[in-house]
Formats: structure tokens, sequence, C-alpha cells
């Protein structure tokens, strides 16, 4: 159906652009060097043939392919971004091509000694045979999400090329700054006009998701009081020591790195202190909503706990919520996560439907009014110098997304937009 070539041309086109985004930057999108990537997808998805193709202030991307069916058929959406995360240096990024996969340790950089070995990353033995694309062991690789854009790109130019696979409107949209929690916020989704939509941003092949945490973000600061040690008996105190005391109080079992599955967390990311002043920045993570709940309540209570003994407020905590569980707003319209279900199983896909233990721009976007499952998008080991995607896994994504667009023209008594 698809060229390996010419999947593996675009999809190295898009990461060999530096498109790191910044959470420190209060800019749309936070840094300017994603405006390059954004304009070459303005002038790709014009050559492809694609219909009403824009880009706003803020280097949201959105394109039409109109419908080629005479039949009332609901507007549907495919949506990536093109940030990549400021974790790790998306700049200068080298691919390389492992042909023909042979299930040993394959060298991203023999001078660096670093090695992406299936000993250590099991899921590579699932593509012996296949053809990687890794990094060189010195940057990420960009997999997260430009394999979702290479994907929905080149599903559409598939689509321009076989006007006799019957589909309704479809709509495209890339976004900036998913990787830094914005990539929704500025997302014109009265002007995207879909019914419903899917975010190309999953990992593993027959991902099918629909289903994340509640998320929010706490900063906990502590005072403390410096005096001159050698006359600081009942005098001085160290907010470094209140902060131990806060942390260990929390559940020590509730951390990331004891967790999986639906399981909920707390997790301290950023420790800042000085005997004065010690800043602690958590992020709370569950998928229930009333655990979610419980987890801010119990460090509230902490909160006050402390301040008590120390009879005055020695801890200040701030928590905002961030985002929710888009399962809220999918549920009431679970055709659309069957009809993507359907699609993987008419390919020989399986779908591996779980939960997200994170977040997508779908969750936002879902509460904005456009219910948004994620779907695989064949990426792995995201966000480092280990990530890599086989290449068998976005051609199989392109067909996914051929095959939502066919079903969906085949349904009958579908919401439309």
């Amino acid at each position: 159906m698809i060229s390996k070539k010419h999947i593996i041309d675009r999809f190295i086109s898009y990461v060999r652009i530096d498109t790191e985004s910044d959470p420190k930057s209060d800019t749309t999108p936070s840094t300017e060097k994603q405006w390059d990537l954004a304009n070459k997808l303005v002038e790709e998805l014009k050559a492809i043939g694609l219909n009403e193709v824009t880009i706003d202030e803020n280097a949201y991307i959105m394109a039409t392919l109109p419908a080629n069916v005479d039949k009332e058929v609901p507007t549907i959406g495919f949506i990536s971004h093109f940030d990549t995360t400021p974790d790790f240096t998306g700049a200068n990024v080298n691919p390389q091509i492992i042909e023909n996969y042979d299930g040993k340790d394959i060298i991203l950089n023999d001078t660096e000694n670093i090695i992406l070995s299936p000993d250590y990353f099991e899921d590579l033995k699932l593509y012996v045979g296949q053809t990687l694309i890794t990094t060189d062991g010195t940057t990420l690789l960009g997999a997260d999400d430009k394999a979702g854009i290479a994907e929905i790109v080149t599903a559409m130019e598939y689509l321009v090329q076989h006007p006799e696979i019957k589909h309704g409107k479809i709509r495209v949209g890339f976004t900036p700054d998913e990787e830094i929690g914005r990539g929704a916020h500025k997302f014109d989704v009265e002007a995207f006009g879909a019914a419903w939509a899917y975010t190309m941003d999953g990992s593993q092949i027959g991902e099918l998701e629909y289903e994340n945490f509640n998320a929010a973000g706490a900063v906990v600061t502590i005072k403390g009081k410096i005096v001159h040690p050698g006359y600081a008996k009942g005098k001085m105190i160290n907010s470094m020591y209140i902060a131990q005391e806060f942390i260990s109080s929390l559940p020590q079992k509730e951390t990331p790195e004891h967790t999986s599955g639906r399981d909920g967390f707390y997790h301290l990311y950023d420790i800042k202190g000085s005997v004065e002043e010690t800043k602690l920045q958590y992020i709370i993570r569950d998928h229930d909503k009333e655990h979610f709940e419980a987890r801010k309540e119990v460090m509230l209570k902490l909160t006050n706990k402390i301040n008590a003994q120390h009879k005055g407020e020695v801890i200040h905590i701030e928590i905002k919520d961030q985002y929710y569980n888009m399962r809220e707003k999918v549920a009431p319209v679970m055709h659309i996560v069957d009809i993507a279900e359907e699609a993987m199983k008419s390919l020989s896909i399986t779908p591996i439907i779980k939960p997200i233990r994170g977040g997508t721009d779908g969750s936002q976007l879902s509460y904005m009014g456009l219910p948004c499952p994620n779907i695989f998008a064949g990426g792995h080991n995201f966000h480092g110098r280990y990530e890599y995607v086989p290449v068998e896994s976005m051609i199989k994504a392109v067909a996914v997304i051929v095959r939502i667009a066919e079903l969906t023209a085949t349904k009958k008594n579908l919401n439309l937009r």
C-alpha cells in the first residue's frame, strides 16, 4: 500500500528539524523554531492536494480532505503535535536506518558506547526482521510525534490518490507545545468542525486508548529561619528538615516507580532548598476521579498538620488541576472507539486497549467538545536517546487511518456535525 522509502523519507525530513518546546516561554509556540516545521507542513498539505489549509498566529495547522460520498457522513479528524520534549535535545537529529533487524544489540554510538539492547528494551524482540529507525545515541528521535504527523499526511495523500476509497469529510490538525502541556490550549474546536477525532500519538502497534490520568500539579513552599548555627538553639528553623518530613509522610509506595496500570501516584520531580526556603514540585495522578480528589486532600491535610505542629504557616501549598480523564467524555460516544478497534482488527492488528499513564492533547480536546481517543504511532522509548520506531508500524498506522475513514462512511445512525 505505502512505499517504505516514501514514509521513511517523509519522517526523516521532519525529525531533522529541531522543534523542541520550552516550558519557560510564555509565547505560542513556545519556541520560534517550531515555525520551521509548521510552515513546511502547510506547504506539504497543499502539495498533496488538501483544501482549506490554514495556519494561525499560534502555529495551529488545519486542513481538509473533502468527502467523496453523496450521503451525509460525520466529519472526523486526525491530530498530531510537531514539538518535541525539552527533556532531551532534539537538535541535529541524525537518524539511523536498521534494515531487517536481527534481534541483537544495536550500536547507536560506537564512540560513546551507547547501545540499544533487547536485553533491556524487550519490545525490540517484537520487530525482528523489520526496518527500524533509531537515533545516533546523542539526541532523541522525535517519533513523538513526528511519526504521527508522517502517518496522517501519508494517509491523506493516499486517499487523494485513491478516490475509489469512499470517505466523508476529514479534518487534519497539527499543534505546537503538546510536550509542555499546552497543545490543546489554543486549538479552535469550532473551526476544526469535526464530530470526533483521533490523536495519532500512541506507542506500540495496536495501542488504542480512551482513558488517561486525572492530573494536578502541586508546589509546596516551606519557609525556615536562618540564624548563625553557633547561636541557633530554639531559633533556627531548617526548611529542608521540614521538607524531609513532608516527603516521608506521603505514602512511600504510591510513587511512579512502585505503580502500574490504573494505580495513581504522587511524584516529586523537583526540589530546591536552603535553610530559609525549600520548594518541592509534585505531580498528582489518578485514573479514578474520587481517588484523585482524595490524593489532593491528603496533601492539604498533611500541610495543615505540619503547620499545626510548628504553630504557624511554615508550609504553603498550591495545587492546580491540569487535565482530566477523557473516558468521561468518550464513554457516551463509544462508537468512535469501536470504529478504531474494528479498523485494526480488519488489518490483522491486535488492539491493545489500556489506560494511558499520562495525558494527551486528546484529553483536553475531549473536555473542549471534541471526543478524541488516542491511536498508536509506532514509536518506543520516547523522550531520550534510545527512541526508535519500526517502519512497518508506521505503515500499519497509515492503513488504520484510511480504514477508519472508510468505515465511518459505511456506518449508519452516527451523529453528524
